[in-house]
């Protein structure tokens, strides 16, 4: 598995932008910094799709008590919470 932050970001950002386009949305603006559920782009099923996405791609289970804005808002946020993860 590869964990390149970059290379993390970008798939992510590949994800959302599907995402997206499935609600006939364009996502090809985001940034790493915006916060996903605050663009209006993702609806609730696309973000719980985004999760379940995240965890698969990357094996491993997100516990109830880190799955919060911080952890999984954005693209950076969802990065560092995934390297910090694998490094524990």
């Amino acid at each position: 598995m590869n964990l390149n932050p970059d290379q993390i970001k970008a798939a992510i950002r590949n994800k959302v932008i599907e995402l997206a386009k499935a609600l006939d949305m364009d996502a090809s603006g985001v940034t790493d910094d915006d916060i996903l559920p605050a663009t209006g782009l993702l609806d609730s099923g696309a973000i719980l799709e985004l999760v379940v996405w995240f965890e698969a791609s990357y094996d491993f289970r997100i516990k109830q008590e880190d799955m919060n804005i911080d952890n999984l808002g954005s693209i950076n946020a969802m990065t560092d919470f995934l390297l910090s993860s694998k490094q524990a």
